[in-house]
This record gives structure tokens, sequence and C-alpha cells, in this order.
């Protein structure tokens, strides 16, 4: 059963009143429209966003995994990245240097499981194998008839619905869309300047693939959103062209027919499955 309003409106006050944490500080410029979106409406808000970065870390000289809490941050950018500014960093690098590029990741917490659904359904038209993880309870055989769906044909890639005992509802937008690839050993180089660059270039298109997935999920969510709530006006996308805004709501109403009748089908074709099969259960 969902909370209160009443109850979710102070979880929702208590959070976003709270300093932000993030090393950054503040919300990334290229997530900002997403995360104003959702805190304009009352049944949504967000606790973490990343719009998407490049990292060069420095792990310890020993080797092994390199952890975040443990590594010196050589270089990070939200935005494309040169190699030159790659290369020089690397010169301050004493142990296990890692590239990586991180895609975009949004936590936001819902009040109902009906809102979370809609956020899947978005998110499942960009990213893909969307995964759900569920308290055991009396609404479990309505959470696998309503998003069973969603798991076996799904759009983001390692995106999750979590609900806790205490009815927090938690969806988790994230891709597998990324890069890690270690650069020295030892604080020395193990490659030239030249497979640098090409490596700033992958991970340069990666983060343009990456805005236009943010740029595109954001279309779905708002258009989601305005369906339900014709006057829903929300944040801008400044990347929207004029009058795409416009036919947005009219073409997801479309899908939405479209993939309520392939649910159903899916679900006449999947009711002898068990639960186990379906779902992961944690406590």
């Amino acid at each position: 059963m969902a909370v209160s309003m009443e109850t979710f409106a102070q979880w929702k006050n208590t959070t976003l009143g709270k300093l932000d944490q993030s090393r950054k500080g503040s919300v990334d410029e290229r997530a900002r429209h997403v995360v104003c979106l959702l805190n304009s409406q009352e049944r949504f808000f967000t606790t973490s966003s990343c719009s998407g970065r490049i990292v060069l870390m420095d792990g310890p000289p020993e080797g092994g995994v390199v952890q975040k809490k443990d590594c010196r941050w050589l270089f990070i950018s939200h935005d494309p990245c040169r190699s030159e500014d790659l290369v020089s960093a690397l010169s301050r690098s004493s142990g296990e240097a890692v590239l990586k590029f991180e895609a975009f990741v949004l936590h936001v917490q819902c009040h109902r499981l009906e809102d979370a659904q809609l956020l899947v359904r978005a998110a499942r038209r960009v990213f893909a194998n969307v995964q759900m993880t569920f308290i055991c309870g009396k609404d479990l055989l309505m959470l696998r008839r309503n998003l069973h769906s969603v798991a076996v044909n799904s759009g983001f890639r390692n995106s999750g619905l979590t609900v806790s005992r205490s009815g927090k509802i938690i969806m988790a937008v994230r891709s597998t869309h990324g890069l890690e690839v270690p650069l020295s050993h030892g604080g020395k180089l193990l490659v030239g300047e030249e497979y640098v660059h090409f490596l700033t270039q992958k991970a340069n298109q990666k983060m343009e693939e990456n805005f236009r997935r943010i740029h595109r999920f954001f279309q779905i969510l708002q258009a989601a959103l305005t369906a339900e709530t014709p006057d829903l006006q929300g944040a801008e996308d400044p990347a929207v062209t004029p009058g795409e805004q416009e036919n947005q709501a009219a073409v997801y109403r479309r899908r939405r027919k479209r993939h309520q009748s392939q649910t159903h089908a899916e679900l006449d074709e999947e009711d002898s499955c068990s639960l186990d099969d379906c779902l992961d259960l944690f406590s």
C-alpha cells in the first residue's frame, strides 16, 4: 500500500532541502531539465543524478580493482574532452590510472507503484534490460502482473525499481553504455599518446550518444506526464525543436495503446511462470 501523500511530501521536502553531497555540489546542467521536470511533480522527487562523465582515476600502486573511495581523481569532465588534457593528467599518475566513461544515472523516489511504472515505461524506451526487485507482501501479485512485461521487453539497460518495507519506492535509471580502460601501472604509462587520442574520441562519442539518450528520455517522460496531466508545463529541454513537444503526447498515447495490447498477450503466455522466475526478493 502506498504511503500517504503527506508522508511522501515530508520525505520530498527533507531530501530536496539537504545540501548536495556530490563532488560537484550541484545538479549537472545536462540533466537539470530532467531533474526539474520530475521535482515539479508532487508524486516524484530525485535523490541523486549525474548527466554522465569522463573520469581519469589513479588507484593504489599495489593494483587490484580501482575503487572510487581509494583513488585520486586526476581528471573529470561532464562534457566531451581533449586528449591533451588526459595526457597532462596522466603525467601525475603514481599508481594504476584508469580512464572511464560513466553514463547518465538518475534515482527517483515515487509516491505510488503506478507512478514508478510510468518512469519504467519511459526508461525502457531508451535503455534495455529493466530489472526489478521487490519486498514480499500482499501487493506482489499485482506488481508481477503490472511490471513483468517490462523486465521481458525493456529499453534502459541496468535500470531497476526497489520497494522497501517502509514504503519507499525508488526508480533507478542506469545504462551499461560505458567505457573502462587501464592506462598506467605503477605510475608508468602503458600506451602512447596516439592511443590516448583514440580513446578520447571513443569516450567523446559515447558522451554525445549519452546526451542524445537524455534528450530522448526527457521527451518521452514529458509526453507521458503531459498525457496524464494536459496542463503540465514542466521544464523545457533546450534541444527540442519547435513543434516537437506538441506532437509527443499524441505519439505517446498511440504507442501506449500498442504496448498495452502487447503486454496483455505476453502476460497470457507467461502466467504459468513462478514468481521466483520473475522477481528477485530482498529483505
